[in-house]
């Protein structure tokens, strides 16, 4: 009944959009279920090609004249997904934000290509626990494990061009993805190895593990926004960079915040050398100043230094112009600045701000999201381990980007105190303001000065090194 439906739907749907007559005119439609968002946007690698509104039925449509073929992706925020338009294309979809992209079913011209493309992407998020189990072998048992993957993947590729023969240009985009997947395997493998084994050092590899580098090209404008490839790119370089300084300049085992601006240096004088394709040059760059600076966080003459040579180096203004941003906001988070007066929700609904509420005490900020409830209760177990073994300091619960009947729902479920519970209701100030790249950041204070803003609360103790200046209440 559910596939009779859906097979309706998008029949209706095509009925609505397809016109025999389209020559060069593409036709992008579908219906999306518990819209999280009035819009579709569709994008050409970074650039708007057009928007749609969503209609009382949460459909939306675009026919698009001349556009340039090949790989978009549109955007329903918070997600994106691609899709692969050739000229005169009629392609419809259908998808539930609730399973975003285990729910999306392309259908009409190209539908083959698209599914497949879907497809890979799903399977590399399922095997990603597989392959992990595989970075404990030896260098050939791995790469013999991944290129038997990867032929199997390639296999049923052929098997779909032979069935349905699609164009060049989209058997060479779904070979790709099959392609720098594999290949990010075995970019990630000896440093991934060196953690499972237990090894000090690097393991040793024979030149033919990388045999595959040859045949590729690091300069592909067209597929310098297509995630695998990118990805790839940039995960070559930082293991290019890592062997180039374990050779020559004496990497340490366990690398420090100079080590990981000897290695950036390393990596942006790479970049420079190897890559001419101007974007991607640029989105590298952005990528190591960006990297960089979330991970050292670090305010000094060399951090200076740093970001003048990515400015010398970028002629993108929007990356820059982002970098300068990121880097005053790491100035404006060090120890014995105030904390930003961010306005958040309390359970009751009034506005109240974290200054505030970090008056005249201790306070750890801890951040979780409706979305991801794992963590969401990951989180309060540690913290409860953390109220007991350091109960001088106050733990407030800040919740970012959850509708506030989901956000109550999930409180009312847990034995916590709701009164330190409180909820952002403009998530990218906060976002921006605090610099909140990843869940597992905690924010601490003592009467509304920062004594770290980029804690982990997932380390044994987040605490370690700020005892000499905290004390007890």
């Amino acid at each position: 009944m559910e596939r009779a439906l859906l097979y309706l739907t998008f029949c209706f749907l095509a009925s609505c959009a397809y016109n025999p007559d389209t020559g060069n005119t593409v036709y992008f439609a579908g219906e999306i279920v518990n819209p999280t968002s009035d819009y579709v946007v569709l994008y050409k690698n970074d650039a708007v090609v057009d928007s749609a509104k969503l209609d009382t039925n949460n459909r939306f449509s675009f026919s698009l004249e001349n556009i340039e073929e090949g790989l978009h992706h549109f955007d329903h925020t918070p997600e994106l997904q691609y899709v692969y338009l050739e000229k005169g294309d009629s392609l419809i979809i259908r998808l539930n934000t609730v399973a975003f992209d285990e729910s999306l079913v392309f259908s009409g011209s190209n539908e083959e290509v698209n599914n497949f493309l879907l497809e890979m992407f799903l399977n590399y998020e399922d095997e990603e626990q597989l392959v992990y189990s595989y970075y404990a072998l030896d260098p050939e048992k791995f790469s013999g494990k991944i290129d038997s993957l990867r032929l199997q993947k390639l296999e049923e590729l052929n098997t779909l061009n032979i069935d349905k023969t699609i164009s060049k240009g989209a058997f060479d985009m779904a070979k790709a993805s099959i392609d720098y997947n594999s290949y990010i395997y075995k970019e990630k493998y000896p440093f991934i190895h060196k953690k499972k084994s237990g090894e000090e050092t690097i393991h040793r590899l024979d030149s033919s593990f990388y045999d595959y580098r040859k045949n590729l090209n690091i300069n592909l404008k067209e597929l310098t926004y297509f995630r695998p490839y990118y990805n790839y790119v940039n995960n070559r370089f930082g293991n290019l960079s890592y062997m180039v300084c374990a050779q020559n300049c004496g990497m340490e085992k366990k690398m420090s915040s100079k080590d990981h601006l000897h290695l950036n240096k390393h990596k942006m004088h790479l970049i420079d050398s190897l890559v001419k394709e101007e974007h991607l040059r640029n989105n590298l760059f952005r990528n190591v100043a960006m990297d960089y600076l979330l991970k050292v966080h670090e305010v000094n003459n060399e951090c200076n230094q740093f970001i003048d040579k990515f400015k010398e180096l970028s002629e993108n203004e929007a990356h820059i112009a982002e970098i300068n941003h990121l880097y005053n906001g790491i100035k404006a988070l060090q120890p014995k600045e105030s904390i930003p007066d961010l306005a958040i929700l309390s359970v009751e609904g009034d506005t109240v701000h974290m200054k505030d509420i970090s008056k005249n005490n201790h306070t750890v900020f801890y951040f979780w999201t409706g979305d991801q409830k794992r963590h969401f209760r990951n989180v309060l177990r540690h913290v409860k381990k953390l109220e007991k073994q350091h109960p001088e300091y106050r733990y407030v619960g800040i919740n970012l980007r959850t509708a506030e009947d989901k956000w109550l729902s999930m409180l009312n479920e847990q034995a916590i105190d709701k009164k330190l519970q409180y909820r952002s209701f403009d998530f990218g100030e906060i976002q921006e303001s605090l610099i909140i790249n990843n869940l597992s950041k905690c924010v601490i204070t003592k009467d509304t000065v920062i004594v770290d803003a980029f804690a982990n609360v997932f380390t044994r103790n987040p605490f370690v090194g700020q005892q000499k200046t905290l004390t007890a209440k």
